[in-house]
C-alpha cells in the first residue's frame, strides 16, 4: 500500500525526505499528478504530492517578477497575470488532457520541472530561461536555494538550469521565483493553405529570418488541420500552415503587410484574429490534436531543415496509422503512431537526421520496458550518475523516472 505525504511547508519536506533517506525508501514526488504518465513508471511506497505547497508568495509587475510555492496551479498563475495584462512568455504546455486528465490541472513547479516551452520558445527561450531562482530539499533532505529574484544573478552555480528537466530527480523545489513579460496588445496569424510540409518549413524558416519578428511557426498536414476546433483550419479542406505576429496594433498591421507581400504566389490565405489566434495557439501549444486518443505520442527535435525528408522517411517505415505537426518551422515534431511506440525504428530514423526523441505518452507496460528519454552517450551518462549522486546519493527521489538506475 503507497503512504502519501502532503506537507504544508517547506520543512514538513525536508523533514519527510531526511526519513526516507534513513529509511533508504524511494520516494515519488509529484505536484498535481498531471503529467505522472510522463516518464517511465513508478512503483514507489512512498508519494510525496506538494499540492499544499501553494500560493504566490510575491509579484511586482513593475520588475516582472513573481514567486510562487512548488504547488500552485498554473492557472492561478495565469489569472494573477493576466490583471495585469502579463504572461509566461514560455508559453508551458498543459499536457493533461493528452493522458485523458482535465485541462488546467498542472502546477508551476511541475511546468519547470518537466522544462515545458512552447510554440513561442524559439523567440523567448525554454522555461529554465525565465527561472531566476528556488529552494528546495536535496536527496539528503538538507534545504538549500539557488539563484534570486533578479534576472542579473551571479551567486554560485547556475543551479536553475540543472533542475529544469530533471523530472524531480535531483531535488525537490519548494518555492521558484521566475520572469513574467508583458502580454502582447495584438496578436494576429496569417493562415497559408494546401501547401505540402517541404515548400511549408521553408516558407516558415524564410519567414523566422526576415524583419517581421514572427513568434509562431508552425505547419499542420491536412490529418491533423482537420482535428481543429477552429472553423477556418478544421474546414480548410487541406494543410494549414500558421504565422502568428504579436506586439502594439500598428505594429502588427504593418507587419501583416510585409509578411503578406513575403508569401505573394503561395496560394490561399486567411487571417485569424486575436481570440482565434490565441485559441490557435493553445492548441499547438498543448498538441491538444492528439488528446483522447488511444495512439503512441513522441515529441521530436530536428535540425529544422531535416525534419520534412526525416518524417516522410519515417513514416514509411512505420506499421500503422501516423499523423504529425510541426513547431518552431520543424525544429520539433509532435508524431502519432497508431499501435506500439515502435522506438527502435524512430530513434534510429531521428538519429540519422540528427535529432532526439521522447516518448510522450504510450501503456505503462511499454513505457516500463522503452526508453522514454533519448539514450544517453556514455560520457553523459556517467556526468548524469555523478550528479545524481552529488543531489540525491541514496536514489530516493524519483528513481528511474527518467533512466534505469537514476
Amino acid at each position: 500500500m503507497t503512504e502519501s505525504h502532503r506537507p504544508e511547508t517547506p520543512e514538513e519536506v525536508g523533514a519527510l525526505v531526511r526519513e526516507a533517506a534513513e529509511r533508504k525508501t524511494p520516494i515519488e514526488v509529484l505536484g498535481h499528478g498531471s503529467k505522472r504518465a510522463f516518464g517511465r513508471p513508478l512503483k514507489l511506497e512512498i508519494t510525496l504530492d506538494l499540492s499544499r505547497l501553494s500560493g504566490i508568495r510575491l509579484y511586482e509587475p513593475n520588475e516582472l517578477v513573481m514567486t510562487a510555492g512548488a504547488g500552485t496551479p498554473l492557472a492561478e498563475i495565469a489569472a494573477a497575470l493576466a490583471q495585469n495584462r502579463q504572461e509566461l512568455a514560455f508559453e508551458p504546455a498543459d499536457l493533461g488532457p493528452l493522458y485523458g486528465g482535465e485541462a488546467d490541472r498542472g502546477s508551476i513547479g511541475g511546468v519547470f520541472a518537466c522544462n515545458l516551452s512552447g510554440p513561442r520558445r524559439f523567440k523567448a527561450g525554454a522555461a529554465r530561461d525565465h527561472l531566476l531562482g528556488f529552494r528546495g530539499v536535496s536527496g539528503w533532505g538538507e534545504s538549500f536555494k539557488s539563484g534570486g529574484r533578479v534576472v542579473k544573478n551571479v551567486t554560485g552555480y547556475d543551479l536553475c538550469k540543472l533542475m529544469c528537466g530533471a523530472f524531480g530527480t535531483l531535488a525537490v523545489m519548494t518555492e521558484m521565483s521566475f520572469k513574467v513579460l508583458p502580454r502582447a496588445e495584438t496578436t494576429r496569424t496569417l493562415l497559408l493553405l494546401g501547401e505540402d510540409d517541404d515548400p511549408a518549413l521553408a516558407r516558415l524558416r524564410r519567414a523566422a529570418a526576415s524583419a517581421n519578428e514572427v513568434s509562431g511557426l508552425a505547419h499542420l498536414p491536412a490529418a491533423v488541420a482537420k482535428r481543429s476546433a477552429l472553423g477556418d483550419v478544421a474546414g480548410a479542406g487541406g494543410a494549414v500552415t500558421a504565422l502568428r505576429l504579436e506586439g502594439p496594433a500598428p505594429s502588427v498591421v504593418a507587419r501583416m503587410a510585409s509578411l503578406r507581400a513575403e508569401v505573394a504566389g503561395a496560394g490561399p490565405t486567411a487571417e485569424l484574429s486575436d481570440d482565434d489566434s490565441r485559441a490557435l495557439w493553445r492548441e499547438v501549444r498543448d498538441a491538444s490534436y492528439f488528446a483522447g486518443r488511444d495512439a503512441a505520442l513522441w515529441r521530436i527535435s530536428l535540425t529544422a531543415t531535416a525534419a520534412a525528408p526525416a518524417l516522410a522517411g519515417l513514416a514509411a517505415k512505420l506499421a500503422g496509422d501516423t499523423s504529425w505537426f510541426y513547431d518552431w518551422a520543424g525544429g520539433l515534431v509532435w508524431l502519432e503512431i497508431a499501435g506500439a511506440a515502435q522506438a527502435e525504428t524512430v530513434r534510429a530514423a531521428v538519429a540519422k537526421a540528427g535529432g532526439h526523441a521522447t516518448l510522450i505518452r504510450a501503456p505503462l507496460t511499454e513505457r516500463a520496458v522503452t526508453a522514454v528519454f533519448e539514450p544517453q552517450a556514455k560520457p553523459v551518462a556517467a556526468l548524469s550518475r555523478r550528479i545524481k549522486e552529488s543531489f540525491d546519493p541514496g536514489h530516493i527521489l524519483n528513481p528511474g523516472r527518467m533512466y534505469a538506475g537514476l
